[in-house]
């Protein structure tokens, strides 16, 4: 018997199902990964949302895609003509479906099991580092965040978060007196909301931000928001830290 076409739909079709389930829905030569997604063509829909925030043409340019499950994000990257694409992941999954969809789609993406907390072993900075869909399934967020300024962002960083309450925000002042805690019931003040147990059934959701909270938390880590482009994604530059920012939190305290 002949062995069977690498190329053909239906070979495609089975090594995909081998690789068990997908949440990206990726075509690979005719063949979709996840065409029953409960959130439709995903990532795709999200993705033609904002793809026009980002430079159509990164010739030259270094990307690396923090959470890159199946490595979406990555393969557009790599067609938009970026020299070296890296992606990391911590599920290995996940970076299995990745190797199989860039060499099946035939492009040259390197993807490395790597955890967002070691991410100072890269040893480079790259000029786009995505971060989305990572920050709420993080025990330690804003740890994550400062580590990506202090490690690997040179220039932009695509970042996306699950949000929910206020869509809205607010002016917050530079202070508050101890005695003044209005401002804390006010919906539009950046908030974080811990989730305990699970939401919509994964254990790793473990923060739902709202909107506010999610600008406070860019802004504290040293990205200016350059733009926001859909509901929660935002184009944002590395720029110089504020004061009090540092990703390891000092030995000595504070004094007088």
């Amino acid at each position: 018997m002949n062995a069977m076409d690498p190329t053909s739909a239906e070979e495609i079709r089975k090594r995909a199902e081998a690789l068990g389930t997908w949440f990206h829905n990726i075509e690979l030569n005719g063949v979709w990964t996840a065409p029953d997604h409960f959130l439709g063509n995903y990532p795709a829909v999200k993705w033609q949302r904002f793809a026009d925030a980002i430079p159509q043409d990164l010739t030259g340019k270094t990307v690396l895609d923090i959470g890159c499950n199946a490595g979406f994000y990555s393969i557009e990257m790599k067609k938009r003509g970026a020299s070296r694409v890296l992606g990391v992941d911590f599920d290995d999954t996940y970076l299995a479906q990745a190797r199989f969809a860039a060499q099946t789609t035939g492009h040259d993406i390197e993807f490395r099991k790597l955890s967002v907390y070691d991410l100072g072993a890269l040893g480079e900075r790259f000029d786009v580092v995505i971060f989305m869909g990572v920050l709420y399934h993080l025990r330690h967020p804003l740890l994550a965040l400062d580590l990506i300024h202090e490690h690997v962002a040179k220039d932009l960083l695509i970042f996306q978060s699950m949000q929910r309450g206020a869509t809205e925000t607010m002016p917050v002042e530079k202070d508050y007196t101890f005695w003044e805690t209005e401002h804390f019931d006010d919906p539009r003040y950046p908030k974080m909301h811990f989730i305990e147990h699970r939401y919509a059934d994964d254990p790793t959701n473990w923060w739902a931000p709202n909107s506010a909270c999610v600008e406070a938390m860019l802004r504290s880590a040293g990205f200016e928001i350059l733009q926001h482009p859909e509901t929660e994604v935002y184009i944002c530059r590395r720029i110089e830290a504020p004061p009090g920012a540092e990703a390891v939190y000092p030995a000595q305290g504070r004094t007088a």
